[in-house]
């Protein structure tokens, strides 16, 4: 069956050779999809016949939002603690073995559930791709459990079994490098396209997060960072220097760091709902911008730092605090996150591209940081199937 959207006040592409600047934009456009993918982009005074149609009223249709760093795989609530943090209390990586003794407990339906509820969630906002990692397992059976139930609903798995330091492992923390690059990747590496690791002060130094990162290499994983989230340190480097397809977080940069994602393929991923969630300084999407680096923005969603699953209002707020105009939130919420991904099939609407689409209830994009907290989520479709 094939499917016309028309009448589509803006119509973000993504795609310059299509439309105009670089959201390649169209007004007053149709889009056609067959099957799961879109066959036809234009005007829709010359869109082609199709078998059904769909009135969009002249409201902005623009690829599903792709969230490209996630951790949905956890249970239990840290309510405790970020109250703690609005009360005044800073915050540490620590809290992360709170949710790593809930998520030991739960049952493999417990989680399951729990990620379902969030993917749902995420997509009724228009998020139509999540990347998932592990990290609340710290076990080589719970981290292999939590790689499978994500893989079942993403093939955008991570491996984060260097989250923190297991706190079995506490005393021995060069115990803990070595069997999540030992026998904890061999149980995981099969349910999992990426490896991670949070390279931070209370987290992994440098050379632990390089030999975590090349184990996961060797197995066909590939790297992605936690980087100078709280502090200035080695993580954007190594991110560069290894190839990751992103450093994420990037807080706290240097001049030379600005500089080497600037000169890689390597996309500076950016997490606002973590820097809401912990009253921190955010990052400056400005500097990484005029410096030519690649820049994304995901959720971070979590049960400590950032529990968000809403890209609009990371979008709201990178426009509002981080330096960014609205198409660029924009162009970083859905193109920028599959270049993350390293994917070219999803955050665009062009010819071939899975036909992931959000229909806002407004006439522009820039109503997405335009009217913060608002819902204007009307439709979305996921590879050509509309979600409601």
């Amino acid at each position: 069956m094939s499917l016309l959207i028309t009448d589509v006040g803006t119509l973000v592409t993504n795609d310059p050779a299509l439309g105009q600047g670089p959201l390649g934009l169209l007004q007053d456009a149709a889009v056609v999809v067959e099957g799961s993918r879109i066959a036809w982009v234009g005007p829709a005074a010359a869109a082609p016949a199709a078998d059904e149609r769909f009135d969009a009223r002249h409201r902005a249709l623009l690829p599903g939002f792709v969230d490209s760093h996630a951790h949905l795989v956890f249970a239990g609530d840290r309510t405790a603690e970020f109250n703690a943090r609005m009360s005044g209390q800073a915050y540490s990586a620590g809290g992360i073995r709170t949710t790593v003794a809930a998520t030991r407990a739960a049952t493999d339906a417990e989680l399951d559930a729990n990620l379902v509820r969030f993917l749902r969630e995420a997509l009724h906002q228009g998020t139509t791709t999540v990347e998932c990692k592990s990290g609340y397992g710290l076990t080589v059976a719970d981290e292999a459990r939590a790689l499978r139930i994500a893989a079942s609903h993403t093939p955008e798995t991570t491996y984060l079994g260097a989250h923190v330091v297991a706190p079995e492992f506490a005393d021995d923390p060069a115990g803990y490098v070595d069997l999540v690059t030992g026998e904890m990747l061999d149980a995981c590496a099969p349910h999992a396209r990426w490896v991670d690791v949070f390279c931070e002060r209370g987290a992994f130094d440098g050379d632990q997060a390089r030999a975590v990162l090349t184990a996961g290499a060797k197995r066909g994983l590939i790297p992605r960072v936690h980087a100078n989230q709280l502090s200035y340190g080695p993580g954007v480097q190594l991110a560069v220097e290894l190839g990751a397809a992103s450093a994420d977080h990037c807080t706290h940069l240097t001049d030379e760091d600005v500089a080497a994602l600037a000169g890689s393929e390597t996309v500076a991923t950016l997490l606002p709902g973590a820097e809401f969630s912990t009253r921190a300084a955010y990052p400056n999407a400005r500097r990484l911008l005029d410096a030519g680096a690649t820049v994304a923005l995901s959720t971070d969603c979590n049960p400590g730092s950032s529990f968000t699953s809403s890209m609009a209002f990371c979008i709201a707020v990178a426009v509002r605090e981080m330096g960014m105009t609205p198409d660029e939130a924009v162009h970083a919420a859905t193109a920028g996150g599959a270049k993350a991904l390293r994917r070219s099939d999803v955050g665009v609407i062009t010819l071939g591209a899975r036909a992931d689409l959000l229909l806002l209830e407004a006439p522009s994009h820039v109503h997405l940081a335009y009217r913060p907290g608002v819902p204007l989520t009307a439709a979305v479709w996921r590879a050509g199937a509309r979600e409601f």
